[in-house]
Protein backbone atom coordinates (compact mmCIF):
# COMPACT_ATOMS: atom_id res chain seq x y z
CA UNK A 1 0.00 0.00 0.00
CA UNK A 2 1.41 3.86 -1.03
CA UNK A 3 1.42 6.00 1.39
CA UNK A 4 0.46 8.75 -0.56
CA UNK A 5 -1.96 9.52 -2.80
CA UNK A 6 -2.54 7.75 -6.32
CA UNK A 7 -1.79 11.32 -8.05
CA UNK A 8 1.55 12.01 -5.62
CA UNK A 9 2.71 8.28 -6.40
CA UNK A 10 2.65 8.49 -9.76
CA UNK A 11 4.18 11.91 -9.67
CA UNK A 12 7.12 10.67 -7.59
CA UNK A 13 7.40 7.04 -9.74
CA UNK A 14 7.69 9.41 -12.98
CA UNK A 15 10.70 11.90 -11.11
CA UNK A 16 12.40 8.79 -9.77
CA UNK A 17 13.03 7.96 -13.50
CA UNK A 18 14.88 10.71 -13.84
CA UNK A 19 18.52 10.23 -14.50
CA UNK A 20 20.10 10.87 -10.74
CA UNK A 21 17.11 11.17 -8.61
CA UNK A 22 16.46 8.86 -6.13
CA UNK A 23 13.12 8.22 -4.18
CA UNK A 24 13.93 11.45 -1.87
CA UNK A 25 14.80 14.17 -4.52
CA UNK A 26 12.13 12.78 -5.96
CA UNK A 27 9.38 13.24 -2.89
CA UNK A 28 11.32 16.50 -2.78
CA UNK A 29 10.37 17.52 -6.64
CA UNK A 30 6.87 16.42 -5.92
CA UNK A 31 6.17 18.60 -2.75
CA UNK A 32 7.57 21.40 -4.45
CA UNK A 33 4.98 21.03 -7.29
CA UNK A 34 2.05 20.46 -4.75
CA UNK A 35 3.28 23.80 -3.07
CA UNK A 36 3.39 25.95 -6.08
CA UNK A 37 0.68 26.94 -8.00
CA UNK A 38 -1.24 26.24 -10.52
CA UNK A 39 0.59 28.36 -13.26
CA UNK A 40 3.86 27.42 -12.19
CA UNK A 41 3.41 24.00 -13.27
CA UNK A 42 1.56 24.35 -15.77
CA UNK A 43 4.19 26.32 -17.28
CA UNK A 44 6.57 22.97 -16.55
CA UNK A 45 4.31 21.00 -18.00
CA UNK A 46 4.26 23.37 -21.22
CA UNK A 47 7.78 23.63 -21.27
CA UNK A 48 8.35 19.91 -21.33
CA UNK A 49 6.06 19.21 -23.92
CA UNK A 50 7.29 22.08 -26.04
CA UNK A 51 10.83 20.81 -26.02
CA UNK A 52 9.78 17.16 -26.74
CA UNK A 53 7.55 18.52 -29.51
CA UNK A 54 10.23 21.12 -31.15
CA UNK A 55 13.80 19.83 -30.51
CA UNK A 56 15.19 17.71 -33.33
CA UNK A 57 18.36 16.78 -34.32
CA UNK A 58 20.33 18.94 -36.33
CA UNK A 59 20.84 17.50 -40.39
CA UNK A 60 24.19 17.85 -40.42
CA UNK A 61 25.99 18.06 -37.34
CA UNK A 62 23.46 16.02 -35.37
CA UNK A 63 23.59 18.86 -32.39
CA UNK A 64 19.84 20.03 -30.86
CA UNK A 65 17.87 22.09 -33.18
CA UNK A 66 14.63 23.58 -33.62
CA UNK A 67 14.92 23.99 -37.74
CA UNK A 68 16.40 21.58 -39.96
CA UNK A 69 19.99 23.18 -38.97
CA UNK A 70 21.74 23.83 -35.07
CA UNK A 71 22.51 27.48 -34.63
CA UNK A 72 25.92 26.81 -35.20
CA UNK A 73 25.65 25.04 -38.61
CA UNK A 74 24.00 27.91 -40.18
CA UNK A 75 26.51 30.25 -38.84
CA UNK A 76 28.40 32.04 -41.57
CA UNK A 77 31.33 33.12 -39.32
CA UNK A 78 32.28 29.49 -38.50
CA UNK A 79 35.25 28.10 -40.12
CA UNK A 80 33.97 25.02 -41.95
CA UNK A 81 37.48 23.26 -42.97
CA UNK A 82 37.52 22.20 -38.79
CA UNK A 83 35.55 19.94 -37.26
CA UNK A 84 35.32 18.87 -33.66
CA UNK A 85 34.01 15.41 -32.57
CA UNK A 86 32.04 14.83 -29.46
CA UNK A 87 29.89 12.28 -27.76
CA UNK A 88 26.81 14.64 -26.78
CA UNK A 89 25.28 17.37 -27.26
CA UNK A 90 26.06 19.22 -23.99
CA UNK A 91 29.54 18.53 -25.07
CA UNK A 92 28.88 21.00 -27.81
CA UNK A 93 27.83 23.15 -24.96
CA UNK A 94 31.06 23.15 -22.62
CA UNK A 95 33.26 23.63 -25.58
CA UNK A 96 31.51 27.04 -26.84
CA UNK A 97 31.49 28.29 -22.88
CA UNK A 98 34.89 27.90 -23.46
CA UNK A 99 35.34 30.56 -26.37
CA UNK A 100 38.40 28.49 -27.66
CA UNK A 101 36.29 26.84 -30.91
CA UNK A 102 35.35 28.18 -34.26
CA UNK A 103 34.36 25.74 -36.03
CA UNK A 104 31.89 23.13 -36.45
CA UNK A 105 30.75 20.38 -34.54
CA UNK A 106 29.50 16.60 -35.64
CA UNK A 107 27.76 14.60 -32.27
CA UNK A 108 28.71 11.06 -32.32
CA UNK A 109 25.47 10.64 -29.33
CA UNK A 110 27.88 8.43 -27.64
CA UNK A 111 31.28 6.51 -27.39
CA UNK A 112 32.16 3.03 -28.23
CA UNK A 113 31.42 0.75 -25.76
CA UNK A 114 31.21 -3.34 -26.13
CA UNK A 115 30.16 -4.05 -22.28
CA UNK A 116 27.38 -1.99 -23.05
CA UNK A 117 26.58 -3.14 -26.41
CA UNK A 118 27.81 0.08 -28.25
CA UNK A 119 29.80 -0.01 -31.46
CA UNK A 120 30.33 2.46 -34.45
CA UNK A 121 26.75 0.91 -35.99
CA UNK A 122 25.15 2.38 -32.93
CA UNK A 123 27.11 5.89 -33.63
CA UNK A 124 26.92 8.95 -36.07
CA UNK A 125 30.31 7.03 -37.52
CA UNK A 126 28.81 6.76 -41.34
CA UNK A 127 27.91 10.25 -41.63
CA UNK A 128 30.79 11.38 -40.27
CA UNK A 129 33.08 9.61 -43.28
CA UNK A 130 30.63 11.26 -45.42
CA UNK A 131 31.09 14.64 -43.93
CA UNK A 132 35.04 14.64 -44.04
CA UNK A 133 34.75 12.55 -47.13
CA UNK A 134 33.13 15.69 -48.96
CA UNK A 135 36.59 17.25 -49.19
CA UNK A 136 35.35 20.55 -47.29
CA UNK A 137 37.44 19.26 -43.81
CA UNK A 138 41.19 19.78 -43.24
CA UNK A 139 41.27 19.04 -39.35
CA UNK A 140 39.04 16.79 -37.01
CA UNK A 141 39.33 17.12 -33.55
CA UNK A 142 38.44 14.51 -31.12
CA UNK A 143 37.13 15.42 -28.34
CA UNK A 144 35.75 12.60 -27.14
CA UNK A 145 35.76 12.43 -23.06
CA UNK A 146 38.95 11.26 -21.50
CA UNK A 147 38.00 7.23 -20.48
CA UNK A 148 38.32 4.43 -21.65
CA UNK A 149 35.26 4.40 -23.76
CA UNK A 150 36.22 7.65 -25.44
CA UNK A 151 39.87 6.76 -26.16
CA UNK A 152 38.96 3.76 -27.86
CA UNK A 153 36.33 5.77 -29.93
CA UNK A 154 39.51 8.28 -30.51
CA UNK A 155 41.76 5.62 -31.71
CA UNK A 156 38.81 4.11 -33.38
CA UNK A 157 37.88 7.75 -35.58
CA UNK A 158 41.69 8.10 -36.65
CA UNK A 159 41.60 4.80 -38.15
CA UNK A 160 38.88 5.15 -40.04
CA UNK A 161 39.60 9.45 -41.33
CA UNK A 162 43.59 9.39 -41.59
CA UNK A 163 43.38 7.61 -45.37
CA UNK A 164 40.87 10.18 -46.15
CA UNK A 165 43.74 12.98 -46.09
CA UNK A 166 42.68 14.84 -43.04
CA UNK A 167 44.59 15.70 -40.15
CA UNK A 168 42.99 14.06 -36.92
CA UNK A 169 43.91 15.70 -33.38
CA UNK A 170 42.78 14.72 -29.94
CA UNK A 171 42.04 17.29 -27.51
CA UNK A 172 44.95 17.40 -24.81
CA UNK A 173 44.30 16.58 -20.87
CA UNK A 174 46.15 16.62 -18.06
CA UNK A 175 46.25 18.77 -14.57
CA UNK A 176 43.20 21.51 -14.28
CA UNK A 177 44.43 24.99 -14.03
CA UNK A 178 44.55 25.44 -9.91
CA UNK A 179 45.27 22.31 -9.04
CA UNK A 180 47.75 20.95 -7.47
CA UNK A 181 50.41 17.93 -8.35
CA UNK A 182 49.91 16.01 -5.12
CA UNK A 183 46.31 15.19 -5.25
CA UNK A 184 46.94 14.38 -9.04
CA UNK A 185 46.30 10.67 -9.74
CA UNK A 186 49.23 8.85 -12.46
CA UNK A 187 46.64 8.41 -15.69
CA UNK A 188 46.42 12.59 -14.92
CA UNK A 189 50.17 13.37 -14.47
CA UNK A 190 51.23 10.92 -17.38
CA UNK A 191 48.63 12.84 -19.73
CA UNK A 192 50.15 15.65 -18.47
CA UNK A 193 53.31 15.10 -19.58
CA UNK A 194 52.84 13.79 -23.26
CA UNK A 195 50.95 16.84 -23.92
CA UNK A 196 53.79 18.71 -23.07
CA UNK A 197 54.62 21.76 -25.12
CA UNK A 198 57.63 24.19 -25.46
CA UNK A 199 56.73 27.35 -22.52
CA UNK A 200 56.26 30.55 -24.66
CA UNK A 201 53.92 28.23 -27.57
Amino acid sequence: MSLYAPAIARLIEEFQRLPGIGPKSAQRLAFFILRSDEERAQRLADAIVEVKRTVKLCSQCFNLAEGDLCEICASEKRDRSVLCVVEEPRDVVAIERSGGFCGLYHVLHGAISPMDGIGPEQLKMRELVERVGSGAVKEVIVATNPNVEGETTALYIARLLRPLGVRVTRIASGLPVGGDLEYADEVTLSRALEGRRDIGE
